[in-house]
């Protein structure tokens, strides 16, 4: 292969692009281009992760680690120490999009080629739908709760073995079709609005989590905190490192997907400082202070209700007061409706519309991954333990290797420089046009790293040591797609030339 000559790239503080350029119309639609103006502050990233953290789904994978024979100390230590590494991973991610002003899957045009990088966005879209469908169904959860307690009559429906379809009770499909138009109706309305949706939901369920702490705490005494949850540790000493090394990696693989297109939205910042603050907020601060409050009220329940209940939801529903049961499922309603939007409508809905930009709207490609999230059925994907740590790791192993080439490319290979108008342009002698629009070192790499990074999750149980290295498929995949992209992209028959790489001629 000849190498690919890029035309001198401006540096990475050279500003949003603005103006008209001639764009190809295969490559643009009003939700692709580069934004003309960045308006969302350090409050809004804060609030957007809040959204993000702030879920059932966040509650219950907090709160499963606890119930791995681990002090309460060094499951704290794995979340921080986890969350710090999704923090430092979101910086990275971040800074390509609030540079240039592009979405996540137009940014892998850098790396992937011009159309190649719909192989990313595809399978961006496809994990998104999902996660969609996932914490919808949570999300209904906690609505038949509230239903339930303000229509006793309800109750029976509830019941799969007797009103059940495809898994879920009758109660639940009408749960679930509630909160999937209310979310469709959100997404609707447009960035905005999404952007005053959230600043709301990450707050509103500390509040709640507060006064469901300060009600357990009433009912129990300060002396029925047990960081320990009344879990028996089993494991101490260098025994214990594994098991926290596996929590550290499930932390991660948690926050992969909306990690990974964090771009969607640090595109918005006013600028990257004013990012990598709602980071810190977001992430470290807001998830330690977040998963105490999981640990303290899940261990309340011991001695209030005399078992450990890690869910959110069916505490609140044991509390005998029907207003504090409807506020409190109500506002874990909201708040997962706010994580899903973020997190799992915007991404399908930016991945999707990269495929066809002209044939697909931002809003149809939300409203395709909505769908999607109905046809896969998502409470079969999350409904124990097992099944919840082997979803992540398969999404993980898949994700790992998308994150670990755009990482590449951006900082090693192109060092940090874009030139934001050939993103949108066809032309055969274009800076990221490779071959026919598609790099082959990118491609290989995607397929090589989520190859090796998928086969122990799939032989987990089977093949011995399989099981301890699927807790890290994400790391896997990123780190070898990593190495391998570098590798092929600035050596042998696959590399690519870049203004530095002339240079050192």
């Amino acid at each position: 292969m000849t190498d690919t000559v890029a035309p001198e790239l401006p540096s990475v503080q050279t500003p949003v692009a603005t103006g008209v350029p001639d764009y190809d119309p295969r490559l643009v639609n009003d939700d692709l281009a580069p934004l003309k103006k960045q308006t969302w502050g350090t409050y809004n990233i804060f609030a957007f992760w809040m959204s993000d953290v702030h879920s059932v789904g966040g509650y219950v994978t907090a709160g499963s680690l606890f119930a791995l024979g681990l002090h309460s100390w060094q499951v704290l230590v794995a979340l921080v120490v986890g969350i710090t590494i999704v923090y430092g991973l979101c910086n990275l991610v971040a800074k390509p999009s609030q540079v240039t002003g592009v979405p996540y899957p137009v940014m892998c045009r850098s790396a992937f080629g011009v159309l190649g990088a719909n192989i990313p966005a595809i399978i961006r879209g496809l994990i998104a739908v999902a996660w969609y469908g996932i914490q919808t169904f949570l999300a209904s959860a906690a609505l038949n709760v509230a239903l339930i307690k303000l229509f006793p009559d309800l109750a029976p429906y509830a019941v799969v073995a007797d009103y059940g379809f495809l898994g879920l009770s009758a109660l639940g499909w009408a749960s679930y079709l509630i909160l999937w138009v209310l979310q469709a109706a959100v997404f609707w309305r447009g960035m905005e609005s999404i952007r005053r949706f959230i600043d709301f939901c990450g707050p509103a369920v500390y509040v709640v989590m507060f006064i469901l702490c300060g009600y357990l705490i009433y009912k129990a005494g300060w002396s029925g905190i047990d960081l320990n949850m009344g879990q028996r540790v089993t494991l101490t000493g260098w025994s214990a490192v594994p098991v926290m090394l596996g929590a550290i990696a499930l932390v991660v693989s948690y926050f992969s997907g909306p990690m990974l297109n964090f771009g969607d939205f640090s595109r918005y910042g006013r600028t990257f400082a004013a990012v990598k603050r709602g980071n810190l907020l977001g992430l470290p601060v807001n998830f330690l202070v977040f998963s105490l409050l999981v640990v303290v009220t899940a261990s309340l329940t011991i001695p209030v209700y005399g078992e450990l209940i890690t869910d959110p939801v069916a505490t609140v529903a044991r509390i005998d007061n029907t207003f504090a049961i409807v506020l409190g499922a109500l506002t874990f309603t909201i708040a997962t409706i706010g994580i899903n939007i973020v997190a799992n409508f915007i991404s399908p809905a930016f991945d999707f519309s990269h495929v066809s930009p002209q044939r697909i709207s931002w809003r149809m490609g939300g409203m395709i991954a909505a769908i999607g999230s109905v046809l896969i059925t998502p409470w079969n994907l999350y409904n124990n333990p097992d099944v919840i740590h082997y979803t992540l790791e398969t999404l993980g192993a898949f994700i790992g290797p998308l994150f670990g080439v755009l990482i590449a490319d951006y900082y090693l290979v192109r060092k940090q420089r874009v030139a934001v108008d050939e993103l949108f342009t066809m032309s055969r002698s274009g800076t990221y046009w490779y071959r026919g629009g598609y790099n082959p070192a990118a491609v290989a790499t995607t397929i090589i790293g989520a190859l090796v990074a998928v086969f122990p999750v799939l032989t987990s149980g089977r093949i011995t040591g399989m099981y301890t290295a699927a807790q890290y498929s994400w790391f896997i995949g990123c780190g070898l797609a990593l190495g391998c992209y570098y590798l092929l992209a600035t050596r042998g028959p696959l590399r690519i030339t870049t203004p530095e790489t002339i240079e050192s001629r």
